[in-house]
This record gives structure tokens, sequence and C-alpha cells, in this order.
């Protein structure tokens, strides 16, 4: 290992390695900031300018690229209410509403300490864990997998907002929208009206329209409203306080978005679905998730950082991408002669070490442009609220259209956020059609395929240890908020027959 990080250190002493780090901070910035391009993307379109360098240059940009992509999805997402990164749309459920109480400075800070602190830790975790995950990553099959989906959809309750009611109708709804595409087993198109459907629903469409294109809907209505003035933030050394009192909630949301991370098809998404839902179950005041509380934000936005190094294990002891992200970071290190797999660390030291040198080292770069510019960012709040909307409506709509080069995902978001508005108006949530867009498709087809796998023979759900405990967890979860829910109302209710005299009670 010390040769190995001695090999990376060498590497890092070319100015030519610098460059490319800072190079791939700032390119990251941008690309995650814009609705549409994910961190997939924005390397993709990289790959070509990598032609001709040195291999760990090249890896030290793409890493730094996808380091930063998936912090700055959550600057749109706090001011604007729409996701840069499909996994920032978790943590707008609580940093918009900072926002509109003027607290978008905080949000941002708390943004992107949870951010730094989350992907530190997982890399020191990535360095010490690498081989030992990889054989948990491996383990996982078709029944694991549905398992895994289960246990994600039964965090409705978490999403739901005031309803649980409201919450599961908006599932119900996503899930039903997963089954549009074609069959993942059979290959038969199913209500297939136009070819832009045949993969289903485009979700970076539908995720824009359901949270960016019915916040327009809703400025147009708003756009003579005063803004809540902003707070001052505070100075740089008590902006690094503010993460003091969220100490367990980045632990905990580490752990979870690196686990995540190392398990193939998880990703971030589901990290922050699940890092929201364990700390607002372990808060001392959950009915504020959802309208503002920080510890949302912090949990979110750690854990889908956290999952960043988490993600490239896999990659790098197998050679199996678990994300778009690392598939092309595979590729891109196929165009150098390198080949992801146990023996690069044999064969090429300096390529992972670099990788982890690149993720320790580029942190302070990018929490010094993300502190130095929420001061900037926040002042984008100030300006007014018509030529903001304008402004968010051509973002979405470019940013739908650059990722996927097509006018039909570009209806599609139009739609969802017609949908979306409307949903608003009888109070649905859609964090939950979100959830079920997530997993809906990987619980059909892993549910079907370990049924083809055992013949036919349901006991493949329980047989396995990794199965039957995520089931058991996905019904305790779900079960355990509803007995409440029932408990406290039938609670009021007697109060109410009572007369709301406690002495009677």
């Amino acid at each position: 290992m010390w040769d190995g990080f001695l090999a990376g250190l060498s590497a890092f002493s070319s100015w030519q390695v610098m460059a490319g780090l800072l190079g791939g901070v700032v390119i990251g910035y941008v690309v995650g900031a814009l609705p549409g391009l994910s961190a997939g993307v924005g390397m993709a379109l990289l790959i070509p300018f990598t032609f001709g360098l040195d291999p760990v240059v090249s890896v030290v940009m793409l890493v730094s690229l996808y380091m930063a992509s998936e912090y700055s999805g959550a600057i749109p997402a706090i001011l604007v209410n729409t996701p840069g990164e499909p996994s920032s749309a978790i943590t707008a459920l609580d940093g918009y509403p900072m926002r509109e109480r003027g607290e978008a400075g905080q949000a941002l800070t708390l943004s992107i300490l949870g951010s730094a602190v989350g992907s530190v830790l997982s890399t020191i975790m990535l360095i010490f864990t690498v081989a030992w995950m990889t054989k948990i990553a491996l383990a996982f099959g078709p029944a694991e997998y549905f398992a895994l989906a289960v246990l994600g959809l039964s965090l409705i309750s978490t999403l739901a907002g005031h309803s649980v009611l409201r919450g599961i109708i908006a599932l119900l709804f996503g899930l039903l929208l997963t089954t549009i595409g074609t069959d993942p087993v059979d290959g038969i198109m199913r209500y297939v009206v136009s070819d832009g459907l045949l993969g289903g629903i485009p979700f970076v469409a539908a995720l824009i329209g359901l949270f960016g294109l019915s916040e327009v809907l809703k400025m147009l209505e708003t756009r003579g409203d005063q803004t809540t003035p902003l707070k001052d933030l505070p100075g740089l050394s008590a902006q690094f306080g503010l993460l003091k009192p969220h100490t367990g909630n980045v632990i905990r949301s580490t752990f979870v978005g690196y686990i995540l991370g190392v398990i193939p098809g998880a990703g971030a998404t589901i990290a922050s679905i699940t890092a929201y839902s364990l700390q607002k179950r372990l808060s001392k005041s959950p009915q504020t998730f959802g309208k503002g509380n920080p510890e949302g934000v912090v949990a979110a936005e750690t854990a889908n950082n956290a999952c960043m190094p988490g993600a490239l294990a896999p990659m790098l002891a197998l050679g199996i991408p678990g994300k778009a992200s690392t598939a092309v970071l595979v590729g891109a290190l196929a165009i150098q002669g390198v080949r992801p797999g146990p023996l690069i660390f044999t064969q090429h030291p300096e390529i992972p070490y670099s990788i982890y040198i690149a993720l320790l080292v580029g942190m302070p770069f990018m929490v010094a442009l993300g502190l130095f510019g929420s001061r900037l960012w926040v002042r984008l709040t100030t300006i007014p609220a018509g030529v903001v909307t304008a402004m968010v409506c051509a973002t979405c709509l470019l940013g739908v259209f650059s990722e996927s080069n097509d006018m039909f995902a570009v209806s599609i978001a139009v739609a969802f956020g017609i949908v979306g508005y409307l949903l608003s108006k009888v109070e649905i949530e859609p964090a939950p059609i979100v959830l079920a867009l997530v997993l809906g498709y990987m619980m059909e087809s892993n549910f079907r395929r370990a049924l083809v796998m055992s013949g036919d023979d349901p006991a493949v759900f329980y047989t396995s240890p990794i199965a039957a405990f995520c089931l058991v967890s996905a019904l305790i979860v779900f079960v355990l908020p509803l007995l409440q829910n029932f408990r406290s109302r039938r609670s009021e209710g007697e109060h109410a027959k009572m007369g709301g005299n406690p002495s009677k009670v």
C-alpha cells in the first residue's frame, strides 16, 4: 500500500496532474449545476480531450469532475428547487424551504461541508476496505436486488409529507409509470405510444419536470410576492462550526452512502433517500423534515457524496462499473491501455492510488470554491422573480435537451411539470414518484429474473440471508409508521370525544 501511495504522490509532483485536478473540479461544478448534465455525461464529453494525455492526468481530471459534479447538483436544488443531479432531489426537500426562509447561505454551507466530510471519510474507507467490500457486492443477485428495491420503496412514509396515504398514491402512480417501455424479460412493448418511450419514461426529463418546471408554474402564480430577506452568512471560521451539531448525522450518512455505493446499481439517489429516512427517524423533530430542517440537507448531501468513492470499489477491484459514471471511467482507462481489476494494483499501481490522492487533495479546492462561491450564489435569489422564472425554465428545457438530444424528452418534461404542479394543488409530494421511478424497474426486472433462475420457486427470496433481511426490514419500516399514525389518530379521537379536557382523559 505504501509503495502505491509513493507512486501516486510522485505522479502529483507534476504540474500537469495538478492542472488536471483543478480543471476537473471547475468543470464538475458547471456540469453538476446544470440540470440534465449528470456526472456521467460530463465525463463522456471530456474523454475526447484526454486523448494523448498521460493516463494519470486523464484519470485525475475525470475523477475530480465526478467528485465536484456530485456536490454541485445541490446548488440549483437549494436555490431554485431544480436538482442538478438526480440524487440532489432529496436535498431540495429541505434545502429549498431553507432558501425560502432566507437561509440559502446556511443551506449551501451545510451541503458543501457535509459533502466534503462524507467524501473524505468514504475515501479512507475505500482505501482500507476496497477488496473486502467488493466481496459483498458480488453476493448480490436478482433476489437480493429485488429485496433491496423493496426496502427502498418501504421508505415512502419518510418522503410522503404530512399524509402517508397521499404518499402511497404518489408511489403507486410512479410504479405504474415504470410499466411503460420494453418488458425487461420478454422484450414486449408495453404502452409505447412513441419510439421515445421504448426505454421507459426518460428519468431526467421526468425529474426536471416534477421539480423544476412545476416550480416555474408556481413562480408564475406568486411572481408579485416579496422574497424573504437573506440572513447574513457567518464568517469563514463560523461557517465550519455550522456542521458541528450534525456530527452523528454525518458519520451515519457516510456509512450509508459508502455501503450503497459499493453495491452496483444502487447509486447516490438511493443512498440519499436511505440516509434522509434514517435521520428523520432518529431526529428529535421529524415533523419538520420537508419544511426546511438542515438535518435533511446534511444527510442527503453527505450520503450522495460518500457514495461516489464507494462506487469506485467494484470498478477498481473487479473491473465492474456499478453506475454510468464509473462505466465511462472504465472506458477512459481502456483508451489509455489500462484495464481495471485485481491486476491494476500490481501492473499500474499509480492509477488507483492517484485516484485516492485526487479525492483527498481535490476536496479542499472543492470546499474553497463552494464556501467562497456561496456568497455569490445566494445573491441569485435577489434577482426579480420574473427574470428568475425565465432563467429556470430555459435552463430546465436546455438541460433536458442536452441530456437526450431529443425534443420528445422536452415534451415529457413539460408534461411532468404540469403533473407536478397539479399534484401540488392536492398536496401530493413529487418525491415518492421519483422514488418509484428509481426503484420500480429495478424491482420488477430482478423479481422476474430471480423467479426465472429459480424455476418459479418463491423460496429464493427467503432462503437468501441478504434478501430475507431486506424484506423483513422493509416490512418493519413500512408498518411501524402506519401503526404510529393509527395510534395518534385514535388518541386524538378519544381526546375529542372527552371534549378536549385533559382531566377526563
